[in-house]
């Protein structure tokens, strides 16, 4: 009997873009806290949304969802978790000043715990229960925690402009679509997803913020993670904190693609 059904990647893709659109509109139409709440300037002074990010975290999970229990618990954890602590920066630290890990880590030294600290130690926890889920060697967790949590992060490095975020997700994470199992129907989850909320994310018409930025990051993370053995884990591991500790260096390459800016973005905390 020829099996008709379509690739679970197929359907893992396109159950994510759909619940991602799908959650983009229940929220606008709902708008909790009121629309001022979920309204931001960008870096040209447009006024845009904010509810791509968490439709986009969700819309991950929901591509997820046909997977086996670890997998999926283990990409649920990290998702929701990244984008709910990039949620609570988008909220709590808005008009806060102070950009990267050191401005954060120095407040913490001095006493004020910010909210890019929350953001910071809550999806490096969250990133490595996930990868505690994922793999069964003690090392190998680890190095798929460093993986999960580190893409999370690179993903807010990198939203300096509109799209680069997202379209970053959507590059990285094609090439996991020609892999079959959990890795290639994560990366799926991921691509599709990040590819819902780029047409308003380049429009200038959203923005997916920290929450999505996280989000996004966490889901390609994992599937990179559920993909790869000892060896090239920490090939990644080590890739990712190479770029954490040149954050600065990654968002100024991010920001100079495309049009020229008139003003900063937000950037990593």
């Amino acid at each position: 009997m020829i099996d008709r059904r379509p690739p679970r990647r197929l359907t893992a893709l396109l159950a994510a873009a759909a619940a991602t659109r799908a959650a983009t509109t229940g929220l606008r139409s709902r708008a909790p806290g009121g629309p001022g709440r979920w309204q931001r300037r960008n870096y040209a002074g447009r006024t845009v949304e904010l509810y791509a990010g968490p439709a986009a975290a969700l819309g991950a999970v929901t591509g997820a969802v046909a997977l086996p229990a670890r997998p999926r618990a283990a990409a649920a954890l990290a998702v929701l978790a990244a984008g709910a602590c990039g949620a609570y920066d988008d909220v709590a630290g808005e008009g806060d000043p102070r950009r990267g890990f050191r401005a954060h880590l120095g407040a913490l030294r001095d006493g004020e715990v910010t909210s890019g600290a929350v953001k910071l130690f809550g999806v490096s926890a969250a990133g490595l229960a996930a990868g505690a889920l994922l793999k069964e060697r003690p090392v190998d967790k680890l190095l798929a925690g460093v993986v999960i949590a580190g893409t999370a992060h690179f993903g807010n490095l990198v939203d300096v402009r509109p799209g680069r975020a997202a379209g970053a997700v959507v590059a990285l994470g094609a090439p996991g679509l020609l892999r079959k199992g959990a890795a290639g129907v994560l990366s799926a989850a991921s691509v599709g997803a990040a590819a819902a909320v780029l047409p308003e994310d380049i429009g200038e018409r959203a923005m997916i913020g920290d929450a999505g930025a996280h989000a996004l990051g966490a889901a390609l993370g994992t599937a990179i993670a559920t993909g790869n053995g000892r060896a090239g884990l920490a090939v990644h591991a080590a890739g990712l904190l190479a770029a954490a500790a040149y954050g600065e260096r990654i968002s100024g390459a991010a920001r100079s693609l495309g049009r020229p800016a008139k003003a900063p973005r937000r950037l990593a905390a």
